[in-house]
């Protein structure tokens, strides 16, 4: 009989992701829930770095200006498509704000230069039965937000980080920034807004995190 072969292949840095996040989830599941006061900076559960880390899926598009497009469509009475120069041209927005990830990091401070979101609404203009947005990425992650949640000032369609090109490392060259929210609700490497009647689960969700992820709430967990 012939020697058996070993098919086995080492885990992709994407499934190691995958893993790292499951065993957080357990984690999260054996922690109660605090709910700490929304005039607090740190939410609870968290700990201030001062560096920005890297935490994604390990994949890391190349930007090509020439190519790159942002859609925005779904239940819209306006579908749009930006080159980059068109996106770069919208009227510019900045906003100073702190950055909570979900496996307990907080950073403060963060300046983001970008197109605010309400811009983007005005020009597509949602269908009234809209309840919810899709964010579609370059490197096949989606995550999805209730609309109710996408009010704020502060929310911005981001391609500068402290003042220069937002690095790819951090989802250059644009990506939406959610502060109120964990960071796995501002995707990187954005290509495609959709807006949708109903909810549907993202990448992170379909495997157990919240819809909505408010970590003042820690809502990690469904």
């Amino acid at each position: 009989m012939a020697d058996k072969v070993d098919l086995d292949v080492p885990p992709t840095k994407t499934e190691r992701m995958i893993t790292a996040k499951e065993r957080l989830l357990d984690k999260f599941r054996r922690m109660a829930p605090r709910r700490g006061a929304r005039g607090d900076r740190l939410p609870p559960g968290q700990y201030r770095v001062t560096r920005f880390p890297v935490l994604d899926l390990g994949i890391h598009p190349a930007f090509d200006a020439a190519t790159w497009r942002l859609r925005v469509d779904g239940a819209v009475a306006n579908p749009l498509e930006f080159t980059w120069d068109e996106f770069r041209a919208l009227p510019k927005a900045e906003q100073v704000t702190d950055f909570h990830c979900v496996t307990t990091w907080s950073t403060y401070d963060l300046r983001w230069g970008g197109v605010a979101w309400r811009t983007i609404v005005d020009m597509a203009r949602p269908a009234p039965e809209a309840t919810h947005l899709m964010q579609h990425c370059a490197d096949d992650y989606t995550t999805n937000l209730p609309l109710a949640e996408l009010g704020g000032p502060q929310i911005l369609l981001a391609y500068e980080l402290n003042g220069a090109p937002l690095p790819l490392e951090h989802g250059g060259p644009m990506r939406l920034v959610v502060p109120h929210l964990y960071a796995w609700k501002s995707a990187k490497f954005l290509n495609r807004l959709e807006f949708m009647v109903g909810d549907r689960k993202g990448f992170w969700e379909e495997r157990g995190y919240h819809d909505v992820g408010d970590p003042w709430s820690e809502q990690r967990l469904r």
